[in-house]
């Protein structure tokens, strides 16, 4: 995000403020992870850089060893068309299958981000968690549904082509993707989170114990289990059936299903401690400030080396326009410390810098990932309230977790 100049943010903050103080929370643009490429019935949909490598993978296989094995005898521009037709289907189907969960989840009041295809397939970003089993069940269903119901329209077609005497390319494309949707929809109700068939899993037993974060423990066990397996069969592909590039996919495969599994359980046990909490309850009230005006020499030797600080809001006329930290003068020649300013090298208030004493925790840390500094800045109607560091939210987290029993 480009930053603006120091005076034009100081000066713009009262009139064009980022807070909306009435209701304590935070505005702000949503995030793009990765590439945007446009939207579908009101979700944004992206792509990771890593989807190129997927997309060019994908289509180097169908054309050079799929097509002409399901289909031979054509031309090789016709397998090159059948290799771009063919890639564009298949990632039509993940999309149409996330596209899936996410309007299911819309339809149960569940805020959605987007949804992100990269290189293990695709994911739908929601803001929350369902609030019932049923409601879980629902949305982890729905995405193999469409899928079989994709794979059903695929095999209809490659029928049709059959029966009908049309060209041979429209049936082997049409049977392939009736087969990949097949296997995506079957891979996909494995019990194992963060799969649909784990959400379905943790669903059930959320229903049963009535306890979401022990039903995401067990689902979340499952999920490492099976990633697990699957990296063991990628490992016996490799070294005792000699299927090298078969093999090591389902090594990565398996590798990111472990990972991913424990890494969703970590989010979800974070979720639940910082809900109904505000950045009012983890920050540090009214933490020192320095002048824009302040020479880094002066920085350092009288606030750097005499407090226990990485880092101070910048304010002017009682306004916070801005936060300096010890990695911005660091990046400073010494020799140049006693001409530069504060206001030279500070990080300017941006909308990813600042929130509302009323922004909810979830909020407050996202906001600290998604800025280089990892420190939000708390302030009422730019007026400075206080500040909150990684420390703060770990040990916030640590009395949160031992009061609500989630340690």
């Amino acid at each position: 995000m480009a930053q603006e100049a120091v005076r034009g943010t100081a000066t713009r903050a009262k009139g064009d403020t980022a807070l909306d103080a009435s209701r304590g929370t935070a505005r702000r643009k949503p995030v793009v992870q990765g590439i945007r490429v446009g939207s579908v019935g009101g979700v944004q949909i992206s792509l990771d850089y890593s989807w190129f490598v997927l997309f060019f993978l994908i289509f180097g296989t169908f054309t050079g060893v799929v097509f002409p094995d399901y289909v031979p005898g054509l031309a090789r521009p016709a397998y090159v068309l059948m290799g771009i037709v063919g890639t564009l289907l298949f990632f039509a189907s993940l999309l149409a299958h996330e596209l899936a969960h996410a309007f299911v989840a819309m339809w149960k009041d569940i805020e959605v981000e987007g949804i992100t295809l990269f290189i293990f397939g695709g994911m739908a970003r929601t803001k929350s968690e369902p609030a019932r089993p049923v409601d879980e069940f629902l949305i982890a269903g729905v995405g193999p549904l469409m899928s079989l119901a994709l794979a059903a329209g695929f095999y209809w077609l490659a029928i049709a082509a059959d029966a009908n005497g049309w060209h041979p390319a429209i049936f082997g494309v049409a049977g392939h993707m009736a087969f990949l949707n097949l296997a995506l929809a079957v891979f996909n109700v494995l019990p194992g989170f963060p799969l649909d068939g784990g959400r379905m899993l943790r669903s059930v037993v959320w229903q049963i114990t009535g306890s979401l974060r022990r039903a995401t423990r067990v689902a979340t066990l499952a999920g490492k289990g099976l990633g697990w397996l699957i990296v063991a069969a990628g490992a016996w592909a490799v070294l005792i059936a000699g299927q090298l590039v078969s093999g090591l996919w389902f090594i990565f495969i398996g590798w990111f299903l472990a990972n991913a599994a424990d890494t969703t359980y970590q989010q979800v046990l974070l979720r639940h401690v910082l809900e109904g909490r505000t950045a009012a309850d983890a920050m540090t009230h009214f933490p020192e400030t320095v002048e824009p005006d302040v020479t880094l020499e002066k920085l350092v030797n009288e606030y750097f080396m005499k407090r226990p600080y990485n880092a101070f809001p910048v304010t002017e006329d009682g306004i916070v326009i801005g936060l300096i930290t010890l990695s911005h003068v660091k990046q400073v020649d010494r020799s140049a410390w006693k001409m530069r300013t504060v206001a030279d090298v500070m990080t300017p208030m941006v909308d990813t810098l600042i929130v509302a004493p009323g922004s909810p925790m979830t909020d407050v840390v996202e906001r600290m990932s998604e800025n280089e500094t990892r420190r939000v800045v708390v302030a009422d109607e730019w007026e400075l309230r206080g500040i909150i560091t990684g420390g703060d939210v770990a040990n916030w987290l640590d009395r949160a977790g031992l009061m609500t029993g989630r340690s």
